[in-house]
């Protein structure tokens, strides 16, 4: 039955006194792709969501990018097209300060008709693979670093995706201008507004920087000792983002990709491991980290190929991947290094962890951190050894191993014995299915670049 923990009714009164006037509350179930989607209510139905009355449909887990039904997963008409009860997380009825018709949201997570998680909800996979830790006497530590582009929201014929239009005038492409403090300047009175909305959602935003790309930002949360509620608080900052960008006639994007001559955006994910005595388990004077971080990072090397489909799950993914763009193109470790995978960052000996550096920022938060929590209990079960750190440039250095193709991505995870063991066999099935259906209707589209290179040819 069910085991994932759900929000308390109570929690609708102390909502309306810290919160009068409220309208609606948006009802959110993250579908496999990271989007949004539920229904807006009334808020005198919300105690209909606490009560179990609140339903959508599986198949929001059988979407391509597209919002298309991939009928081959079982979960389209074959099913019924059937509704499954979702409940809502602990702590997500949170205010929406950047909408002005008195909205508030919560997000919910669903459950089988039989009171069992749902196989295909992200959010349950990652309650599953989280659990496993608990017969270790472990709890996983996770933070979320993520980057996105701001670009300006029309879009003009044959220029396409364009950096921002600020004070009346485009800032220049050219020249990599990471943490330069005049882009953060340029945005300061946004990204205020951002923090305060984070501070409202209690989303534990740390810090902001300007990336290396043209409007290219990066916002980190601070570590919380619960995996699922770190991948709510990264769920939550970006339709955050997003939401407030837009109220200033900007778009955000969290497309790996927007720019093929400038940085990709990514997801980072920083995981460290409490004992019952509420220590560090890889707290270690070593700067490499002690045994337990070592077979940790022995075990998400050994899977990364395997897991890449939810590191990279679209077409759009697998643009990062070149050399020398702070991405990396093959399972390296090494210490204070950002060209490998798995960084170790240089830190106090009691903060000792692991920084996971391969995912795009459009994988879904909730996969993301349970692929690498689960290569992480692998290589601690079967005390995998990762081998020397890398030391000097990964690029150079370093054959490239990891897929450099979606295809080829997903090949690699629906033949997986970890994955299927891990994530389970059905979310396997399933997940693989509806990735290889936009794939191919990707790869079937002919683009004004074929036709510029190809139709005058013969």
């Amino acid at each position: 039955m069910i085991s994932t923990p759900i929000a308390g009714i109570d929690e609708i009164d102390a909502f309306m006194c810290r919160n009068p006037g409220l309208h609606y509350v948006d009802v959110l179930l993250t579908d496999s792709l990271g989007a949004a989607r539920g229904k807006r209510l009334k808020f005198d139905a919300l105690h209909e969501v606490f009560t179990g009355g609140f339903r959508l449909p599986a198949s929001m887990f059988a979407l391509d990018a597209l919002g298309n039904t991939v009928e081959a997963s079982g979960l389209g008409f074959d099913d019924g097209d059937a509704d499954r009860p979702c409940l809502p997380i602990p702590g997500s009825l949170v205010p929406v300060p950047w909408l002005d018709e008195y909205v508030a949201q919560i997000q919910v997570t669903m459950f089988d008709t039989n009171g069992h998680p749902f196989f295909g909800d992200p959010r349950q996979v990652l309650s599953q693979v989280a659990s496993r830790f608990v017969p270790l006497g472990l709890k996983p530590v996770v933070a979320v670093e993520l980057e996105f582009y701001v670009v300006d929201a029309e879009r003009v014929p044959q220029v396409g995706v364009r950096p921002p239009t600020l004070h009346g005038a485009p800032p220049a492409r050219s020249g990599k201008q990471i943490n330069s403090m005049q882009r953060v300047s340029e945005l300061s009175a946004i990204l205020a507004e951002i923090s305060e909305a984070c501070e409202r959602q209690n989303v534990p935003a740390s810090s902001a920087l300007a990336e290396s790309g043209p409007g290219q930002y990066e916002i980190n949360l601070r570590h919380v000792a619960d995996p699922g509620l770190a991948s709510d608080h990264a769920v939550r900052l970006k339709r955050v983002v997003t939401g407030v960008f837009r109220r200033h006639g900007l778009q955000a994007t969290f497309m790996p990709k927007p720019y093929a001559d400038q940085a990709g955006s990514g997801a980072h994910v920083h995981v460290s491991l409490l004992q019952h005595d509420g220590q560090n388990a890889f707290a270690s004077a070593d700067a490499g980290g002690n045994t337990l971080l070592s077979h940790a990072i022995g075990g998400l090397a050994a899977t990364m190929s395997e897991s890449m489909l939810v590191f990279a799950p679209t077409a759009n993914s697998y643009r990062r991947f070149r050399p020398e763009c702070y991405v990396p193109l093959s399972p390296s470790w090494g210490i204070n290094n950002r060209g490998v995978a798995l960084r170790i960052p240089a830190d106090d000996p009691g903060n000792r962890r692991v920084e996971h550096r391969v995912a795009g920022a459009d994988a879904n938060p909730y996969l993301l951190v349970a692929a690498v929590l689960a290569g992480m209990h692998h290589g601690l079960a079967n005390r995998i050894d990762p081998g020397p750190p890398h030391r000097g440039n990964a690029y150079r250095d370093v054959t490239r191993t990891l897929p450099a193709h979606w295809r080829e991505a997903a090949t690699l995870f629906e033949r997986s014995t970890f994955v299927r063991d891990y994530l389970g066999a059905s979310f396997q099935h399933l997940f693989a299915t509806t990735r290889r259906a936009e794939l191919e209707a990707f790869d079937a589209h002919v683009s004004a670049l074929e036709h510029e290179w190809y139709l005058s040819n013969g």
